[in-house]
C-alpha cells in the first residue's frame, strides 16, 4: 500500500510540475507557438499569478504580512501552485520567481524552482501558493549560491501575520527566511526543511532571450523584461521601497 501511494505521489508531483495556469494564452495560439514562445508565455503567466498571490495575501485581513516584515525583507520569492503531497514520504515541486532590493529599488525577476522530499506524518496531495521572504544578508547570500537547501543552509520560520503583528519569537526574528502559504487542498502541515531552491534556467532564457547569470539578474543591473510589470508593481506596492539617501 505504501509503495502504491508513493508512486501516486510521484505522478501527481510530475503532473503538477508540468502543468501551469494559462491566463493569457489560447489553445489556438499554443498549437501554433514554438516551444520557446510557449515557455515565454508560461513564464509571463507565472509572473502574473505571483502578482495576484501577493495582492490577495496583502488584502486578506487575517493573513496580511506584518509591517516590520515589509520593511525588512530583502528578497521576495513567490511560488504559485506548488504541488505538495505524501504518504509518510513527502514531496513537493513548484516554479516561481524572485526579486531583490538593490540600491533602493527592486531587481528584475529571476525564475526559480523548488523541489525536495521529506519524512513525516503526512498524507494527501495539495496545491500551495508559497511566498518566501529572505530577511537578511546571510539569507540573500544563500539564495545567490544557486542551490540552497531550506532548513539546512538557510533557516526558515513561519512568518507573523496581521499588519500590526510584532516580531514575536527569536526563531522569527533570527530566521533567514520567513514563509507564508495559502492552501487549496487538504494536507497536514507545510514542512519546507530539505527542499532545494535553484535557478530555473529554461524560464530565464525564455523571457530574457538569452542565458543571464542568476546573480546578475538579482543584482539590479539587468533591465526588467516585458511581461514582468505586474509582478514588480505588486512587489513595489506591497513592500516598501528602501529610501535612497542623497549623496
Amino acid at each position: 500500500m505504501k509503495k502504491v501511494m508513493v508512486m501516486l505521489l510521484a505522478s501527481a508531483l510530475f503532473i503538477g510540475g508540468c502543468s501551469q495556469r494559462t491566463n493569457s494564452s489560447s489553445p489556438a495560439a499554443a498549437t501554433a507557438a514554438t516551444p520557446t514562445q510557449e515557455n515565454k508565455v508560461e513564464a509571463t503567466d507565472r509572473l502574473n499569478d505571483a502578482a495576484t498571490i501577493l495582492n490577495e495575501l496583502m488584502n486578506a485581513e487575517d493573513s496580511a504580512i506584518s509591517s516590520w516584515v515589509l520593511e525588512k525583507a530583502q528578497c521576495v520569492m513567490v511560488i504559485p501552485s506548488m504541488i505538495k503531497g505524501g504518504f509518510v514520504v513527502g514531496g513537493r515541486h513548484g516554479r516561481g520567481a524572485v526579486t531583490c532590493r538593490n540600491g533602493g529599488r527592486w531587481s528584475a525577476p529571476a525564475f526559480v524552482t523548488i523541489s525536495g522530499g521529506s519524512w513525516g506524518a503526512q498524507i494527501g496531495v495539495e496545491s500551495v501558493d508559497l511566498v518566501l521572504l529572505f530577511m537578511n544578508e546571510s539569507g540573500v547570500k544563500s539564495l545567490l549560491n544557486n542551490n540552497v537547501k531550506l532548513g539546512a543552509e538557510a533557516s526558515v520560520a513561519a512568518g507573523p501575520v496581521g499588519r500590526q503583528a510584532a516580531a514575536g519569537t527569536d526563531a522569527t526574528m533570527n530566521a533567514q527566511i520567513l514563509s507564508y502559504s495559502r492552501t487549496k487542498g487538504l494536507f497536514a502541515g507545510l514542512e519546507l526543511s530539505g527542499a532545494g531552491v535553484r535557478p530555473d534556467e529554461d524560464s530565464n532564457i525564455a523571457i530574457y532571450g538569452r542565458n543571464i547569470n542568476f546573480r546578475t539578474i538579482l543584482s539590479g543591473t539587468t533591465p526588467a523584461p516585458a511581461g514582468s510589470e505586474n509582478f514588480l508593481a505588486a512587489v513595489r506596492k506591497n513592500f516598501r521601497e528602501a529610501q535612497v539617501k542623497a549623496p
